[in-house]
């Protein structure tokens, strides 16, 4: 079978990622067992989850010239991910996330600074028109320049492709984008500041995939980690269970989602397989450390597949 194409306008960001018994309270210091530094982003993660899902990932991106931007370089040329669209700027440093993870939970917490990510222009963007021509789905994330995500949309309207968007972190966008986007793909958090619904069951996430979906998007996917995904497109609803595997580390459960989302659609599977697809690649994903580095394979999802949804 060909290969299905996404484009992925996004983050590049290094992972400076400490672990910990338990996180530290204000003004308090805790002592932890190990730090690593490793390629993430939530671009690059998507890219890298939607590469190794089986779909050739074009990614578009900004670093700096720091010896940080050397760990993008290594990283794509590790995946073999075209770096063509990759650029390079000495206004701003490459983009850096510090995370501390519970090794008690597996829950993380995360500062992002966006750095070299807020500089990806429009004209960056359109350079790639080619590629956003003959791809099979676009995806962005609210970690770059709104500029460059307009632009990634506009021509992707231009050409009739699919819209994906995951709207994290969570913030303002400009007005009308969400009317445009095919798929909208929030967590708990992003769901509730998007739609003022807090999420904390299912039922909760009917009543703000409804908002979201009153906003002009046409199909909602909310994550809620242990609970699965909540699927709506106004008349269709479907809660997805996800799989039994036990998290280790939940940084980057989303980029593996929303990777994995992209190339099952892309693929023309339909939005049950597409969302059983996804979860798999994010439970993998979550028994693993790190971000990028946690992404799985193709065979490994559909392995998992089979065990826990059949056929």
């Amino acid at each position: 079978m060909k290969k299905s194409k996404v484009v992925v306008a996004g983050s590049f960001i290094v992972d400076v990622v400490g672990f910990a018994p338990r996180f530290p309270k204000d003004g308090e210091t805790v002592i932890g067992s190990t730090v690593k530094f490793g390629p993430g982003g939530k671009g690059s993660n998507q890219a890298t989850a939607a590469s190794r899902a089986g779909a050739e990932a074009i990614m578009i991106t900004k670093i700096g010239v720091d010896v940080l931007s050397n760990i993008a370089i290594e990283h794509y040329n590790a995946e073999g991910m075209s770096q063509k669209y990759v650029y390079r700027t000495d206004k701003a440093p490459t983009g850096t996330a510090f995370i501390e993870v519970s090794e008690t939970t597996g829950e993380n917490r995360i500062i992002v600074v966006k750095g070299a990510n807020e500089l990806l222009s429009a004209v960056e963007v359109a350079a790639a028109e080619e590629e956003i021509a003959t791809c099979d789905a676009v995806l962005a994330q609210l970690e770059s320049s709104d500029e460059a995500i307009v632009e990634l949309f506009r021509l992707a309207m231009r050409h009739g492709k699919r819209i994906i968007l995951n709207p994290a972190p969570a913030r303002q966008v400009p007005e009308g984008l969400f009317e445009v986007v095919d798929y909208l793909t929030p967590n708990e958090t992003e769901a509730e500041y998007f739609s003022g619904v807090p999420v904390k069951n299912p039922e909760d996430a009917g009543l703000a995939a409804e908002k979201l979906l009153g906003l002009g998007v046409k199909n909602v996917i909310i994550t809620l980690g242990k609970h699965g995904a909540f699927y709506s497109d106004g008349n269709n609803k479907l809660l997805v269970p996800t799989t039994d595997l036990k998290a280790v580390d939940t940084t980057g459960a989303g980029d593996a989602f929303c990777g994995a989302l992209a190339v099952a659609l892309s693929e023309g599977m339909d939005i049950l397989r597409a969302i059983r697809f996804a979860n798999c690649a994010a439970s993998i994903s979550v028994t693993r450390a790190g971000t990028s580095q946690a992404m799985p394979y193709r065979h490994e999802i559909n392995e998992l597949y089979a065990r826990f949804y059949g056929n």
